[in-house]
């Protein structure tokens, strides 16, 4: 019997193409991944280049027990326009000569715009995860990718309700569909993995430190608002973990080289997702300007500081568990004396973030779609 001669109620099987490039889509790419494979789907996936380095890619793979990618594009670190023109021709060239039911690409990189152009213009369908969120900060690449993005694609995978109402209010309604995020489901799946040996090696007490991340453009690009938030995070004291990004160590290197002092802050070297689990699990708070830890900060009920002035993300921050404290000293002295008050339980997540269900939806979505 051929794949066209299915029996009664059958459903064929679909080959899909997951474009991934960046460390927060690496985690995700188990959860749907399983969805589809139990329901008889095949997906290859598709790695852009654009986080190359062991620290930011090849760990995730070998850490995790993900798939290695079946194609790697190679494109690499330069300039925002010319990475994405680079993945645009390379993706486009390879959808040209392979043929699949539908790309799926995630969040609000520039490999997530790529995939969704080159789809978009062969004509295949594609499938947006993690659509609908905004910032309304225009000077964002990720605002302008994600953006973008939900306008080109067939199918808007909506993480929670706020996302899939500005979906509706941008005309986006009809390809949209809420399906909880992709993140907690990794979370949850993971943390029962987390490796807490970066505590130890740093000489801190689990409960007795905080976590910290910066990495985004406009922090360590800005040597004012970098050294801002340093110097307001080493003026508490605080012991701090502060697992260092390759693109924020000359940010930092400039910092204490015009005679800044780090205080209680640790720098560490990149951690994989099961270290940075553990970590997660027995800090006191967070500090971060990611939108991944931010939620993951809030997944393991731990307050957090956001070094940034708007955030895709509002769900944690509308219920007072986050406080935006951007780059400004005296906010963040306030934001310290304010997550000192938050204890206890955090709002209910799961209800928020979908249960740990999303890749299931998604799967279900896409078989709508294209069955």
């Amino acid at each position: 019997m051929t794949q066209h001669e299915l029996p009664a109620g059958a459903k064929r099987s679909l080959e899909l193409c997951r474009l991934v490039g960046a460390r927060p889509q690496f985690m995700q790419v188990p959860t749907l991944r399983a969805a589809l494979t139990r329901r008889g789907h095949t997906e290859t996936l598709v790695h852009t280049g654009q986080h190359y380095d062991d620290a930011m890619s090849r760990l995730f793979f070998d850490q995790l027990g993900l798939p290695q990618p079946d194609v790697n594009l190679e494109v690499g670190s330069v300039r925002h326009g010319a990475q994405t023109g680079r993945m645009l021709e390379r993706f486009e060239a390879f959808l040209h000569n392979n043929r699949f039911d539908a790309v799926v690409v995630d969040g609000d990189t520039n490999s997530t715009l790529a995939g969704a152009l080159a789809a978009s213009k062969i004509g295949i369908p594609c499938v947006h995860v993690e659509s609908g969120l905004r910032s309304f900060d225009r000077s964002m690449p990720e605002e302008v990718n994600r953006v973008a993005t939900d306008h080109l694609a067939d199918l808007l995978c909506a993480p929670t309700m706020t996302a899939l109402l500005r979906l509706g209010q941008e005309g986006l309604g009809s390809r949209a569909v809420l399906v909880g995020d992709v993140m907690y489901d990794s979370f949850r799946g993971f943390m029962a993995r987390a490796d807490r040996s970066p505590i130890a090696d740093a000489g801190v007490q689990s409960g007795s430190f905080d976590l910290m991340t910066v990495h985004r453009p406009d922090n360590t690009d800005d040597p004012e608002r970098m050294g801002a938030i340093l110097a307001s995070v080493a003026a508490t004291g605080r012991a701090v973990l502060f697992p260092v990004h390759p693109r924020t160590r000359p940010a930092i290197d400039a910092y204490l080289d015009g005679g800044g002092s780090l205080g209680g802050v640790r720098l560490l070297e990149p951690v994989g997702y099961l270290e940075m689990l553990g970590m997660l699990a027995e800090c006191r708070h967070v500090l971060t300007d990611s939108g991944g830890v931010q939620r993951e900060a809030f997944f393991a009920e731990k307050p957090a500081l956001i070094f940034r002035e708007t955030t895709e993300w509002v769900e944690q921050v509308e219920l007072g568990w986050s406080l935006l404290v951007g780059a400004d000293r005296g906010v963040i002295a306030e934001g310290f004396d304010t997550i000192e008050t938050l204890d206890g339980p955090a709002p209910d997540h799961a209800a928020i973030y979908g249960g740990g269900r999303a890749g299931e939806r998604i799967a279900e979505a896409i078989e709508g779609l294209l069955l």
